[in-house]
């Protein structure tokens, strides 16, 4: 990939077709919810650093996302809304791009 931007762009991509969050049975995709650019924007550093990506990174990114609901009256980390599954989804998609670049 040419540039950093084209990088998170598809590293986005990605991550909005296989993430999603749990609300009562629905999933919505992150890339529905408008929430594939931001993950991918916060992590980046994360993957363009000489440290491996863990589960433990995972973790730490998702529980520093607010996501608003309600029309803003309540804000919930979006670890919180994730499933396991998806975590662990998220963390492959991580790895797969740490080691292309």
């Amino acid at each position: 990939m040419t540039n950093n931007a084209e990088f998170i762009e598809a590293l986005a991509a990605d991550i909005g077709e296989n993430v999603y969050i749990d609300i009562a049975k629905w999933h919505l995709y992150l890339s529905d919810a408008k929430l594939h650019t931001v993950v991918a924007e916060a992590i980046y550093p994360l993957i363009n650093s000489d440290k491996s990506v863990d589960e433990q990174d995972v973790i730490y990114l998702l529980q520093s996302i607010a996501i608003e609901v309600g029309g803003g009256k309540r804000e919930i980390a979006l670890i919180d809304l994730v499933p396991s599954q998806c975590q662990v989804n998220l963390l492959e998609i991580l790895e797969k791009y740490q080691q292309e670049m």
